[in-house]
């Protein structure tokens, strides 16, 4: 840890907080943190050259979005204490409508860290059987997608055509095409 920054040892101050997020400051900057501890677990279900991908829409960019089955780890009743990949198992099938036979840690990993403090643990899910629909909860409105990972530029673009946003978690699937 760097502590000869400037801010490093400033009092971490609340500016507002509500059920789901806080807004922060400490020393000259300004950012946003998960209330009450709450974490996230993001899924990176790849499987016989398929992905799992999920659409929905996010308020805060005002369209859908396609991104990796995540979810907030213990948010629902009777889960204290839930474990990242407990979450994990229980969100793929929640959002997607399919099981994994094994869930992998793979670390945790900051998306934004000068904006936001949140972490996720990024969770590597295989043995996929699919077991429903998938489409998240009652007020989710998810849409789940299998993409072959050979058509997954050109699913991406048409989506980016159809003015849905993509998640910076899915570079994670396109990163070596971005290289060559």
């Amino acid at each position: 840890m760097s502590l000869d920054d400037p801010d490093a040892n400033m009092p971490e101050e609340v500016m507002w907080q509500g059920r789901f997020i806080t807004a922060k400051k400490k020393g000259r900057w300004e950012y946003v943190a998960r209330s009450r501890g709450i974490r996230a677990a993001v899924i990176l279900a790849v499987e016989d050259g398929h992905v799992l991908l999920v659409e929905q829409y996010r308020v805060p960019l005002g369209r859908n979005c396609i991104e990796l089955p995540a979810g907030l780890i213990g948010d629902d009743e009777g889960v204290a204490g839930e474990s990242p990949l407990a979450a994990a198992g229980r969100e793929l099938v929640e959002e997607t409508g399919w099981r994994a036979a094994r869930l992998e840690d793979a670390g945790e990993y900051y998306s934004s860290p000068g904006m936001v403090s949140e972490s996720f643990t990024l969770v590597r899910a295989s043995g996929l059987e699919q077991v429903g629909p998938g489409g998240g909860t009652d007020n989710e409105n998810i849409v789940p997608h299998r993409v072959a990972l050979a058509d997954l530029n050109r699913f991406l673009a048409g989506k980016r055509a159809q003015g849905v946003a993509i998640d910076v978690r899915i570079l994670a699937l396109i990163g070596e095409t971005l290289l060559s």
